[in-house]
């Protein structure tokens, strides 16, 4: 994508969930530091990760490789009890936990590293409209723009990914 044949690499943004949130971030974050340009398309659910103000989850309901280190060995949820009310709230506060507790950046100062990397962060304008979010709901330095400017960013990419 640039003038002076760096790599580039392009993320398209699908989903809005706490597991979810940290791949398109950890790569989009590690790609720049190794020089890559970086271009994020937020669309549909990945949209709300550039909201001002996140309130991410994790839903344990048909994530069958979802497995909590407890008690000393690795425990998934059965989807009985991730049925349960309750469940999303403390998978969440698990996770949450344990993001904290081995020292993982926060989604929030993985978003803002990105921006502070010059990472190009593009939210779906049909999503916003789909959604009716305002501009104003979502963080800055963000631009708009539809499927055909991540098209044009893609197809002068070296890589392309789909979260």
């Amino acid at each position: 994508m640039t003038e002076n044949n760096a790599k580039s690499m392009s993320i398209i943004v699908t989903k809005g969930t706490l597991d979810w949130a940290y791949p398109p971030f950890i790569l989009a974050t590690t790609a720049a530091a190794m020089g890559l340009e970086v271009t994020m398309f937020f669309t549909f659910y990945g949209l709300t990760l550039l909201k001002k103000k996140l309130d991410l989850k994790i839903n344990p309901l048909g994530n069958a490789a979802m497995e909590m280190p407890v008690a000393g060995m690795h425990m998934a949820m059965p989807n009985l009890i991730a049925a349960m009310p309750g469940a999303t709230a403390l998978s969440t506060t698990m996770m949450k936990e344990m993001l904290k507790k081995k020292g993982v950046a926060s989604i929030e100062e993985l978003r803002e590293m990105a921006i502070e990397a010059d990472v190009k962060i593009i939210a779906c304008q049909m999503t916003m409209d789909l959604f009716e979010y305002n501009k104003s709901d979502m963080i800055e330095g963000l631009e708009l723009g539809g499927a055909a400017t991540w098209v044009d960013a893609a197809t002068r990419c070296d890589i392309n990914l789909y979260i």
